[in-house]
């Protein structure tokens, strides 16, 4: 499904305006500009070797080429993503730069808003939703010069690991397109691996940006709970959500989210925060950090394969640490405020016998179950998650950061998935515990299974900690190579 139909014009058009509109000529340029990370890419603008709508034009062509393989776009923005392209590129020649964002192609999950752009959050439900103002990342991200790709496929209204159960058909993991990518952010996970945009921004409930980051070898970054606006996002539940880039490296993901931030007076959630130009973490000292181990619940029951590539990494962040030691988190469950979030939320649209219709059927039992909620359980569940939030600095009286396995398992396949919805539950384990307590959390890549497919690392940090775990991160990525790597298929 296109917003605007990619055509050979649509791809063709803005050479003739030519960079800087002037007859400056570009200097050399790279084969296939999709494949260099934000970084690289604006060094190359820059330095007047590479043109925003080259650049853009080089994504719309990947997108057209490979996205039916994974099914990772629902709506292709490639006129407007020109337009986009072609006026950041004369502020250029105006000498005008909006920052390190000016002229990177992202994309957009499905639940954010965007004006005059359908955003369905995968469901029949909303298949005709079109918003009339852009959510508020979405603007920050415009003001911060990012050139809009398209939305991006999902698991339907957030509500599931696997990015399965979507009007659109299922997201397909690069890696092996038998395989889940992850979810509910599938389509943000599989189309920054895949090279369909320089990054993507996601939604995070209980894992949806770092699962579908391990599952797809890339990197997820979830903020300070309230520290980006989720105003103009389709809820889930809004004392867990979060909404934060997958990007190609932690350099990537820093630059993203420094553009997200600030307080937002509309949003219930948002706090007031120090702005943080989080890039400046990168390269960082880290020699200095002391590493807490959870060691339960976090390594009960691992894959083997993600146990060893899990102890691997601790063996190489030792390295680069002062020390690590175990320790132990609180219990961190608050399922009944999500559930009656959820359905909150629902409500109207379920009681309407043709909308309820609409909805897959899977979404819907979910839904459902949170109407049973007694309302005293609901705010006894906040109440838990108060204190639990009020007690987190606790968990780092004697260690800067805690460093995990991101999953337990495994990426399903598409086959099994469908087969036994029921088992996503073990897929968010090691992750929901940093939404309930709200701290900032990452996952990188850290190995790779016999068969080929990522696992991933998970570095928490305290609340507002966000440049400790990107240092971290970033530092682990630069001693091993796993983050180089790409899926055959797609390179």
């Amino acid at each position: 499904m296109m917003d605007d139909r990619l055509t050979r014009r649509s791809l063709l058009a803005g050479l003739a305006s030519g960079y800087f509109m002037s007859n400056t000529r570009l200097r050399a340029q790279p084969s296939d500009p999709a494949t260099l990370a934000i970084d690289e890419a604006r060094r190359l603008i820059a330095e007047k070797k590479l043109s925003p709508v080259e650049l853009v034009r080089a994504y719309l062509a990947r997108i057209e080429r490979l996205n039916p393989r994974i099914n990772a776009y629902i709506t292709v923005m490639g006129d407007s993503a020109l337009k986009q392209a072609q006026a950041l590129e004369a502020e250029i020649a105006k000498g005008r730069s909006r920052g390190p964002l000016h002229g990177m192609p992202i994309a957009l999950k499905d639940n954010i808003d965007t004006a005059g752009v359908k955003t369905t959050a995968a469901s029949a439900v909303f298949a005709d939703r079109v918003p009339k103002e852009d959510a508020v990342v979405v603007r920050k991200l415009r003001e911060a010069g990012a050139v809009f790709l398209g939305k991006l496929n999902m698991h339907e209204f957030a509500y599931g690991g696997t990015s399965i159960v979507s009007a659109f058909g299922p997201v397909r993991n690069p890696w092996n397109t038998d395989y889940s990518p992850g979810g509910s952010s599938g389509g943000s996970a599989a189309a920054v691996a895949a090279r369909l945009c320089a990054a993507a921004l996601g939604t995070d409930t209980a894992a949806s940006i770092r699962m579908p980051a391990a599952f797809c070898g890339v990197v997820g970054l979830k903020a300070t709970h309230g520290l980006a606006s989720i105003r103009g996002i389709i809820p889930l539940s809004e004392s867990h959500d979060h909404v934060g880039p997958l990007a190609r490296s932690v350099a990537d993901s820093a630059l993203v989210m420094t553009a997200l931030t600030g307080f937002d007076a509309l949003d219930p959630m948002s706090i007031v925060a120090e702005r943080v130009n989080y890039r400046d973490a990168i390269g960082t000292a880290v020699a200095k950090f002391r590493i807490g181990i959870p060691r339960k619940p976090f390594f009960d029951d691992l894959d083997p394969e993600i146990r060893t590539a899990a102890e691997n990494a601790i063996a190489v962040i030792r390295k680069l640490t002062a020390a690590t030691a175990d320790v132990t988190l609180p219990e961190a469950e608050t399922f009944p405020a999500l559930l009656g979030e959820i359905y909150a939320y629902h409500a109207e649209y379920v009681a309407d016998a043709a909308r309820r219709k609409l909805y897959q059927p899977l979404t819907l039992e979910r839904i459902l179950d949170g109407s049973k909620l007694p309302l005293a359980v609901y705010v006894e569940a906040r109440r838990q998650m108060a204190i639990l939030r009020n007690r987190a600095p606790e968990i780092f009286a004697r260690v800067d950061l805690l460093v995990t396995p991101t999953t337990m398992r495994m990426q399903p396949t598409i086959a099994s998935a469908t087969a036994d919805p029921t088992s996503e539950i073990t897929l968010i384990r090691n992750t929901v515990p940093f939404n309930v307590l709200g701290i900032p959390t990452i996952s990188i890549p850290c190995g790779f299974s016999r068969t080929g497919l990522p696992i991933g690392l998970q570095i928490t940090g305290p609340r507002l900690g966000e440049a400790r775990v990107l240092a971290l991160a970033h530092a682990y990525e630069q001693a091993t190579e796993w983050h180089r790597r790409t899926p055959k298929a797609f390179s």
